[in-house]
């Protein structure tokens, strides 16, 4: 039976290998992100024609996403599989960050998902079990300094992840943190760092993979919690 699926924050690199990947498995994936166009194109563009849905999303606007899955559910059913992906970040330190920059990482990397687990889960406990998955960085486990904001929400988002799986692992809801310890190399950031070695640079589509396996797992009694990916020496600007 096919899963539905909804990816919170798509965009170029990850995001669309993640959409990609679960579609190529027969997921019917719902994409969730502020960009229309984007999303109806990417949607379009998914090997199961059909099987994508474009749903505009202001992940910072509760009601809004609420009612985001409420339109999944009526196109697609119940919610199997809910990978929270989407981050905000300044880059600013304690000192230069403001509290509405604070307040958006915060609003986009722990609220919003706060607010999709809450109803997908809603959805597993109903049907039997499913997958979350949170994206995170380095600065999920390790602050590196000079991103306030973006550390805080990832160290946020990380202990919720925990939370939610201590509470419903036996109830067959499988929760997972994906900690991406390197720079993904997604459209354009080869140019911005010509110097590096292209070995060092994180491939999304191998990262979709081990997201993939996650997912395959959700019925499994032993489950992993945590994944760390890395490869090479991490540009700390962008983590």
């Amino acid at each position: 039976m096919a899963r539905t699926a909804i990816i919170a924050g798509v965009g170029p690199g990850l995001g669309e290998s993640l959409a990609r990947r679960l579609a190529a498995e027969g997921c019917r994936v719902a994409l969730f992100a502020r960009s229309e166009t984007y999303l109806e194109e990417l949607a379009a563009d998914l090997p199961e024609p059909g099987e994508g849905l474009a749903v505009p999303t202001d992940l910072t606007d509760v009601e809004t996403v609420r009612s985001s899955v409420e339109t999944v559910r009526e196109e697609f059913g119940p919610v199997d599989v809910l990978i929270n992906h989407a981050s905000s970040a300044a880059w600013k330190g304690i000192a230069d960050a403001s509290v509405a920059e604070f307040e958006r990482s915060w609003a986009v990397g722990v609220r919003g998902p706060f607010v999709c687990t809450q109803e997908a889960v809603e959805d597993m406990l109903e049907t039997g079990g499913g997958t979350v998955i949170f994206t995170g960085a380095t600065s999920a486990v390790r602050s590196l300094g000079g991103a306030v904001g973006f550390t805080a929400a990832k160290f946020a988002a990380r202990g919720m992840a925990m939370d939610v799986a201590q509470e419903f692992g036996g109830d067959g809801v499988h929760v997972a943190h994906v900690v991406l310890d390197g720079q993904i190399d997604t459209p354009g950031t080869r140019d911005r760092y010509p110097d590096r070695d292209e070995t060092t640079f994180l491939d999304p589509d191998e990262i979709a993979e081990t997201y993939w396996h996650l997912i395959e797992r959700d019925a499994v009694g032993t489950q992993p919690f945590e994944v760390h990916l890395t490869n090479g020496p991490q540009n700390t600007e962008f983590l």
